[in-house]
Formats: C-alpha cells, sequence, structure tokens
C-alpha cells in the first residue's frame, strides 16, 4: 500500500489586483444610465464631501464622430444639445420602475445577509433584458473578484441564484431556455398536465424545440385532444420573463432609456450625444475642506477624526474622477462603433452592418477588450432607425471566397428568400444554397443549416402550408 505524505512549502504566485480607482471606473462603465443615477444619489446622501454643483447640468453632452464627412471639434457643437425623437418621447428612469428596480424591490422583502444581498444585486444586475442569466457561476464569481474585490465560491451563487429564481415572474434568473421553462412548471399546480409538461420540457426537449409533435404524441402516448392541450400550454410559458415584467407597470411608458442619441443630416454627418439622465455636476465639497483644513491646528485628541474626514474627501474626488472615466470611455466607443458601422447609421439598413468584434472595438480605441464589452453591456443607442442595444452593431465575420462579409448580411438575404418563397412547396435547404449562391456568396448547406437555426426558421417540412 503507498505512504501519503504531506509536504509543505512556499510558492510564489503573481495575481493581478485592480487599485480602488480602477475598480470603481470599471463599476461605473457598466452601469446604463438610470442605474448609474441611482448610485450617484446614493453617494450624494453617503458622503458628507460630495455634493452637486448649484449650475443645472445639461443631460446630453453632444460628441462629433472622428472620420464623418465633416471633421469637427467638440468646440463646434454647442451645450445643450436637442435630441431628435424618434421614438416619442423619453421617460425618465425616476417616473417608472424599471425591471432591475422591481427586482430590488423583491430582494429587499427577502431576508438576506450582507455576503447574499451583494451576491443578489451583482447576479439581478448581470440578467440580459430576456430575464435570462447567461453567465457561468464561475464567470460571476471571476467578475465579482476581478472588479469588485469580492471573493465568493461557485456554491454560493447557485445558493443565491436559487433565491432569485423564486423572485416573479416565474423563469426569471435561469441559465437557459430549457431551465426558464421548467421553473415556470414548477409552479403550476400539482396534476397530469404538469407532469407531461415536466416530461416534455426535461426529457423531451430538443423534440419541442424541433417542433416535432407527432413524436411527442408517440413517446408520452398521448390522443390527438391531449397533444393539442399540451402545445396550447406549452405556447403560454414565456420564453422571455424579463419582457413580461417590462409590460407589468404599463404599456404607456417607455421601458428603454437611451445611452446615447446618434443624428445624422444630409450632408453625411454623424454625431451623437451622451445621455446624463439628471445626473447632476459633483463636486467636493468647499466646507467640508475647510473643516479639514481647521482640524491641522486642532490637539492631537480632536485630530482623530481628521482620517475618516479624509477617506469622505479622497472618496468623493475618486467618484467625480471615475464619473469623468466614464463619460469618455463611452464617448471613444461610441465614436468606434459609429465610424465603422456608419454606412448602417446613414441609410438604417442591417444588410451594411459590416464584421464587426469587441476586439476590433478595443483595437480603435486602445482600451482593454473586457472594458468595451462592459461599456455594450445593456447599454442602448437611439438612431433614426429605432433603438438598438449596443451589442446589435457587432456582427461575426464570413469568409466568402476571400471578401469579408458580416454574417447579419447572409442571414438577412437568407430571411428573405424565405419570405418570398411558395409555402405550398418551401425550399429545402440544398435549394436555399443555391439560391444564395445565385445572390454571389459561396455559402455551404451546413453553414445555411446553422443560420437558419439561429433565426429560429423551421425546415421546409415545418414550414409548409
Amino acid at each position: 500500500m503507498a505512504k501519503q505524505t504531506i509536504k509543505q512549502g512556499l510558492k510564489q504566485t503573481q495575481k493581478q489586483r485592480l487599485t480602488p480607482l480602477q475598480l470603481l471606473i470599471g463599476q461605473m462603465i457598466e452601469k446604463p444610465i438610470d442605474q448609474l443615477q441611482e448610485y450617484v444619489s446614493h453617494q450624494l446622501i453617503d458622503n458628507p464631501a460630495l455634493e452637486a454643483s448649484p449650475g443645472e447640468e445639461s443631460a446630453w453632452e453632444t460628441t462629433p464622430v472622428p472620420g464623418s464627412e465633416r471633421d469637427q471639434t467638440s468646440d463646434d457643437y454647442p451645450l445643450p444639445a436637442i435630441p431628435v425623437q424618434t421614438q416619442g418621447p423619453r421617460q425618465d428612469p425616476s417616473d417608472s420602475l424599471s425591471f432591475y428596480d422591481q427586482l430590488k424591490e423583491q430582494m429587499r422583502q427577502t431576508e438576506l445577509d450582507d455576503r447574499q444581498r451583494h451576491i443578489m444585486e451583482y447576479l439581478i444586475g448581470s440578467l440580459d433584458t430576456d430575464g435570462l442569466l447567461r453567465k457561468s457561476s464561475e464567470t460571476i464569481c471571476d467578475e465579482m473578484d476581478i472588479y469588485h474585490n469580492f471573493e465568493s465560491t461557485p456554491e454560493e451563487v447557485d445558493k443565491v441564484l436559487a433565491l432569485l429564481q423564486d423572485f416573479d415572474p416565474p423563469g426569471i434568473g435561469a441559465q437557459s431556455l430549457q431551465q426558464c421553462l421548467m421553473l415556470q412548471v414548477k409552479r403550476r399546480k400539482e396534476g397530469r398536465m404538469k407532469d407531461m409538461l415536466s416530461s416534455i420540457i426535461g426529457s423531451h426537449f430538443d423534440d419541442l424545440l424541433k417542433n416535432h409533435w407527432d413524436k411527442l404524441q408517440r413517446s408520452l402516448h398521448l390522443t390527438d385532444e391531449e397533444k393539442e392541450e399540451v402545445r396550447a400550454e406549452v405556447r403560454k410559458l414565456n420564453p422571455k420573463p424579463g419582457s413580461s415584467l417590462g409590460e407589468a407597470i404599463g404599456r404607456s411608458k417607455q421601458q428603454v432609456t437611451p445611452d446615447f442619441i446618434v443624428e445624422t443630416n444630409e450632408e453625411g454627418d454623424i454625431t451623437f450625444t451622451l445621455n446624463r439622465g439628471r445626473l447632476p455636476q459633483l463636486e467636493v465639497s468647499e466646507t467640508y475642506m475647510e473643516i479639514i483644513n481647521s482640524m491641522k491646528n486642532l490637539s492631537r485628541k480632536d485630530k482623530e477624526a481628521l482620517p475618516l474626514l479624509k477617506k469622505d474627501m479622497e472618496g468623493a474626488k475618486m467618484l467625480i474622477e471615475a464619473l469623468q472615466q466614464r463619460q469618455l470611455t463611452l464617448a471613444k466607443t461610441m465614436s468606434a462603433i459609429i465610424k465603422r458601422q456608419k454606412k448602417f447609421f446613414l441609410d438604417g439598413d442591417e444588410a451594411d452592418l459590416l464584421p464587426m468584434t469587441l476586439k476590433d472595438v478595443a483595437a480603435d480605441t486602445g482600451l482593454d477588450i473586457s472594458t468595451i464589452s462592459r461599456v455594450t453591456n445593456e447599454k442602448y443607442a437611439e438612431t433614426p432607425w429605432g433603438i438598438f442595444r449596443l451589442r446589435f452593431f457587432f456582427n461575426d465575420r464570413y469568409d466568402n471566397d476571400g471578401d469579408e462579409v458580416s454574417t447579419r448580411k447572409i442571414k438577412s438575404l437568407l430571411k428573405e428568400i424565405i419570405d418570398k418563397e411558395d409555402k405550398r412547396h418551401p425550399l429545402t435547404d440544398m435549394q436555399l444554397e443555391e439560391e444564395i449562391k445565385k445572390k454571389g456568396f459561396n455559402t455551404k448547406r451546413r453553414t445555411i443549416v446553422k443560420y437558419r437555426e439561429q433565426m429560429n426558421i423551421p425546415k421546409s417540412s415545418l414550414r409548409k402550408q
């Protein structure tokens, strides 16, 4: 039997640690304007060294786009700018409860310790607009460690995530579509219908996605009537619980607050405005600084409060600098996006979006790719053609015999062909390949199938009418 021995030794490892200012800048960059406004409001209350300047600040800062037809300096664009309203009047975040506000309200009604509350807030902030969490627990742990200097374990995250998944609406916080639907089924009353839905989603999910109801009927021994009943119940399940949560507070209210307004003119110039919401111009309190200066002449005992006062003042200065860096970083990133996707911003044709990745924008701006990722996460731009998530402007490359085109262009063309097909005789994937090649794109059938499935377009036999 082999002997087990225990050895003790020292090992030197190198781990990158961000400074408090870098951590704060990262947090400010990641927050969309409505969350940023809430955060600053709390800071004004908590930190006596921080105060809002008396001057009224413009909600919009205009920024020219380098490389436009008329490359001008910021002095050529007076403040405040008057943004073009293309989607009706913008609602101020304080006028309605946002998707995240409603979840945080439920969080406040849940018994959590300080660590769980910190994790819960990060999980809520990491949800996408559908209400799903498209990150692993390990990734959440890494992000909190790097950007918030908060160490946790996947087990801790999973435990808090389970609590989040009990929030309303059902399905919120799921890490996959299958889990999202299953969470909704678990809240149904016990009975045969619940058992059938659980079986379909849990054991026959691929057949459900492919709409193979005849196969599901045979597997579950369902009558024709039962099959239609189950099918109707499946359609009641919501694959995007976050969207329903937004609708719950009233359809008349605007749920998306754009972080950018992009404007164009007939000369081909493009400018954008950066939304400040109701963020005031912040400054360090002069009164607070006078108090600190006066304490230098006090006795040693009276100076015991000096470190705390200095900490407040340094915190105020750091927040002001972090917000300035946020504005610069967002402006630099949006400029790079518009410069690469200029044609789309001028004509609004989705097929004109060029291949562009986070790495491309990082190279253009000189910023780290993780910074670009945080800038483009859950932020929106209002354009003359509608309001879009920043991630909408990114798409992969497709090599068309040496010429790079965007995958979105191929998908747009594929959808156009399918929309115009004879629904009595839908085109097969092989026929779609031939049609795409007639348009000048050498796209293989397996690629056609992949793009068709990504767009949730069924195969030809299921499209027949």
